[in-house]
């Protein structure tokens, strides 16, 4: 059998490749979240993991030892034989996405997926990001930070929502977001959303399967927990004018009381100190991945749509609804 053969034949890994764009604190809990939502969703035969990296996302000392010989350029990506791809989101630090250092690079890897039609998860910012190269389509700036875990309703039949539990729960974590009316205008068809949240999934219609998260449904338990934290952190130190929201639908009911105790005293001044005060409250919790279920469900279908590619059977329709 040819190499070209062995390679499509049914039961063979799929060799997804990550480009993880996330800051370095989050770099390897990131790795550890999708290796572990590939496994649990993958169809037989599993997934193979590809690391690739944008040259100009900021690395410190430690990250760029673990990244060394582990990940891969960009420039490779042409070349790493990949049967389907999930780009990360990335911490912004200007106003536009396409003034960022990395948007050259992440503009090519857009412009890569479309020419070799290969299936495509594009996460949160790397989601608007690519709406933008695709289709020019800015994003939103929000009032306030939308975090926590929302309830989120299919919007139209599609496989992708084939065994999706009811109701669908989804992390998110952003500050901007996607009007659905911006993306309905050139051709996105919207599958899952949330009255609070807004868009949550969404499609490009096309050859290979193109999915959008505005939400996280990769994330750990203990995800938003840590994020929220931070941005306490940041309160306190001065660095960002309001206090951070405390994630909606996210803590029970007594930690969220606690924290929001901590937040109504703390407004009047700010100590780097208090932190420890926030910990505390917020390490007492045990929060679940309520919204794992969905992040499987989903998955496994847009594995199942590379896999199909992979071997040649009929995929699994990239803009038809369910039958």
């Amino acid at each position: 059998m040819s190499g070209a053969g062995a390679r499509r034949r049914a039961g063979a890994p799929l060799v997804i490749g990550l480009v993880n764009n996330m800051p370095d604190g989050a770099l390897q809990a990131t790795e550890r979240q999708f290796e572990q939502l590939l496994h649990a969703a993958a169809p037989v035969g599993g997934v193979s993991l590809r690391y690739l990296s944008l040259p100009e996302v900021p690395r410190g000392e430690h990250a760029r030892a673990h990244m060394r010989g582990r990940y891969a350029h960009i420039d490779r990506l042409p070349a790493a034989g990949l049967d389907g791809l999930i780009v990360t989101g990335a911490e912004p630090h200007t106003a536009r996405l396409d003034e960022e250092p990395y948007w050259a690079s992440l503009a090519k890897v857009v412009d890569w997926s479309v020419d070799a039609q290969t299936p495509v998860v594009w996460s949160c910012l790397a989601a608007h990001a690519a709406v933008l190269r695709l289709d020019g389509i800015e994003r939103r700036r929000l009032a306030e930070k939308r975090t926590g875990v929302f309830q989120c309703m299919p919007a139209r039949p599609h496989p992708l929502l084939l065994g999706a539990p009811h109701p669908i729960l989804a992390p998110h974590s952003r500050l901007n977001e996607l009007a659905e009316g911006d993306l309905a205008v050139a051709g996105y068809e919207i599958l899952t959303r949330s009255p609070e949240a807004g868009v949550d999934a969404f499609i490009k219609p096309g050859p290979a399967l193109t999915l959008f998260f505005q939400g996280h449904p990769e994330y750990a338990p203990e995800t938003l927990q840590r994020e929220y934290l931070r941005d306490v952190g940041r309160y306190l130190r001065g660095e960002r004018d309001a206090h951070p929201a405390i994630p909606h639908g996210y803590f029970d009911p007594a930690t969220e009381a606690a924290l929001q105790a901590l937040a109504d005293r703390g407004r009047g001044g700010r100590s780097a100190e208090r932190l420890a005060d926030y910990a505390r409250a917020a390490m007492a919790a045990s929060p679940k991945a309520t919204w794992l279920p969905w992040a499987v469900s989903v998955y496994r279908m847009w594995l199942r749509h590379a896999a199909e590619r992979k071997t040649g059977a009929a995929p699994l329709a990239a803009g038809a609804g369910a039958p």
